[in-house]
């Protein structure tokens, strides 16, 4: 009895011992310094990931352009080059793009050459990313075609007005247009949502709305890598700083997009950072992310956020990937992953 009582003493002083020194700061929480370290390209992924985890970061990475209409000279240059890569990954994934106007708003709609029986009466509504002012136009349906192709769903893609021509909440007001139109044909447990990065956080912010306006909420969502605090709060904004190269810093050109966009609005607002929104009676949810992604952390405090709301909430993270990777090509082992993880997503809960 002797010894065993001395052993819970010893136990008990080293372990006091230990952890003294995380208490002897007199509460103060101070930054730890980390050496620099050299980042292997993961080999667990496929080579097609590889390239793109192995490149380098962005080129424009720290442009910080001030105004509405610089940015969408940006913009249009930038959406020029992407959209030449469009028809093959439409012809590779049998998907026809038409342009089109909902309630005065510019969509895409997107559809397979083939729509399942299951899927025939399900439709997607789609907000592209960009930081709120990048990919206007067709440059923004890459992601519904991905999601068309891959998941075998109709989907309408919102092409929401940007810097210049709005600035906050005209994406929001563009998207639940849209959204509005869709509950009037298709029933809400048969539409999901989907957007990834602004787009994500946009899925989340148009929850929001719907929840203040007392409108049916969709069957499911899916909120890829979210923009859910643009108050550049969360841990991967700084272990991620220089990993992730797409995003690459908390002080680079997305920062400096989204200001632009919200136009002097208080960035805290639940509308521009939706991780502070109550999500109580969101629906089910899908959030995708990578271990370099900048968003790493806004993606997991928006999980976290949605299970003490009490809601189904899924997290998927991708090894080795900066922001929003998973969606860049088709032809990426990942990409179909991902998108195939998204579809069982959305035939898990739509029509239910």
């Amino acid at each position: 009895m002797r010894w065993a009582t001395t052993f819970r003493i010893i136990a008990a002083l080293c372990s006091a011992a230990v952890l003294a020194p995380l208490y002897a700061q007199d509460n103060t929480l101070a930054p730890r310094q980390v050496p620099a370290k050299t980042l292997p390209v993961p080999t667990d992924v496929s080579p097609e990931m590889q390239k793109l985890i192995a490149a380098p970061l962005r080129q424009d990475w720290d442009a910080k352009w001030k105004t509405g209409e610089d940015w969408r000279r940006v913009a249009d240059a930038a959406a020029a080059k992407s959209i030449l890569a469009l028809p093959a990954m439409r012809e590779r994934l049998h998907v026809s793009v038409k342009p089109d106007i909902i309630d005065g708003v510019r969509v895409f709609i997107v559809t397979p050459d083939v729509i399942p029986p299951e899927h025939r009466d399900k439709l997607l509504v789609h907000v592209h990313g960009g930081c709120y002012v990048l990919s206007p136009g067709e440059a923004g349906t890459s992601e519904a075609i991905l999601m068309a192709g891959l998941g075998h769903f109709k989907v309408i893609s919102v092409d929401y007005r940007m810097p210049p021509e709005a600035y906050f909440p005209g994406a929001l007001d563009d998207a639940m247009t849209v959204y509005k139109a869709a509950i009037k044909t298709t029933a809400p447990n048969d539409l999901g949502v989907l957007g990834t990065s602004a787009g994500g956080a946009l899925v989340l912010e148009m929850m929001l709305r719907a929840k203040a306006a007392g409108l049916p909420i969709p069957g499911a969502i899916s909120s890829g890598t979210p923009m859910s605090d643009v108050t550049k709060t969360g841990d991967s904004f700084y272990t991620n700083e220089m990993v992730d190269n797409v995003l690459v810093s908390r002080d680079g050109f997305c920062d400096a997009a989204t200001k632009v966009y919200a136009n002097g609005h208080d960035l805290k607002d639940p509308l521009l950072s939706p991780v502070y929104g109550d999500m109580h009676g969101f629906p089910p949810t899908i959030l995708t992310t990578g271990t370099r992604d900048l968003l790493l952390s806004n993606t997991v405090r928006v999980h976290r956020k949605l299970r003490q709301s009490g809601v189904e909430a899924e997290l998927e993270v991708f090894e080795g990937q900066s922001h929003a990777d998973y969606g860049r090509d088709d032809r990426i082992p990942e990409t179909r992953e991902a998108f195939g993880e998204i579809t069982a997503f959305f035939d898990k809960h739509l029509g239910h």
